[in-house]
């Protein structure tokens, strides 16, 4: 185990899978992993190294998936989405997209990790929310990405430079809102079919009862 924090302070955020650790105090090794300097371990000395929800955080993931690469046969990284970094007030904890203290956000490229600074000026946009209505419709395999990798950890950054990468990513990042949690234009002329065909049917429900109201009021 390699983890900037103290052995004492495993566990402070929860923990998820069967009871039980599998390392103890001695195992644990207190450590900045992203120093540059090659983590205390051999070449492949692991069959399989997992690493969750913790590349989003650090100031170089490129650096701790190329030495995960080294220390290690196999293995499994798991990263936010990025609609999951776009979640309005994610905590309650104020007006942010996605966890305040995540400096990147993380998607899959041609079986490649790429992570793309997360700008801090997302969180005065409102074009880039995903609200409470939309968050409600995500499951949970649409907050967290997942990626078994085998010999090599492939990672990359991509680039922003000046004011038209940054305006593109916007753009992109709008785009994939859209698709995912608005109806698309096929979507929206179904609807509005299926509304027609039942306000016609209500209309041709009500001209029988009108009639037979009518022929009662007469016998009347």
């Amino acid at each position: 185990m390699l983890d900037l924090m103290p052995y004492e302070t495993r566990g402070a955020m929860g923990s998820y899978g069967p009871r039980g650790e599998r390392f103890t105090r001695r195992t644990w090794t207190v450590r900045d992993i992203c120093d540059h300097r090659p983590w205390p371990y051999a070449d492949d000395q692991f069959d399989f190294a997992i690493c969750v929800t913790t590349l989003e955080d650090i100031r170089d993931p490129i650096w701790v998936c190329h030495e995960l690469s080294r220390v290690a046969k196999a293995g499994y990284v798991e990263v936010p989405t990025i609609e999951a970094e776009l979640i309005f007030n994610v905590e309650g904890n104020g007006p942010w997209l996605g966890h305040e203290h995540h400096r990147w956000l993380c998607d899959v490229v041609d079986g490649a990790l790429r992570f793309t600074h997360k700008p801090h000026s997302i969180h005065h946009d409102w074009t880039l929310r995903v609200n409470d209505r939309w968050r409600a419709r995500m499951e949970l395999e649409d907050h967290l990405l997942g990626l078994f990798w085998e010999g090599t950890l492939p990672a990359f950054e991509r680039p922003l430079i000046g004011e038209d990468d940054y305006q593109r990513l916007f753009a992109e990042l709008r785009e994939r809102i859209r698709r995912r949690f608005e109806p698309s234009e096929a979507e929206l002329r179904l609807k509005t079919a299926r509304d027609l065909a039942r306000h016609g049917a209500a209309l041709a429900a009500q001209r029988p009862r009108r009639l037979a109201s009518q022929l009662i009021d007469r016998l009347r």
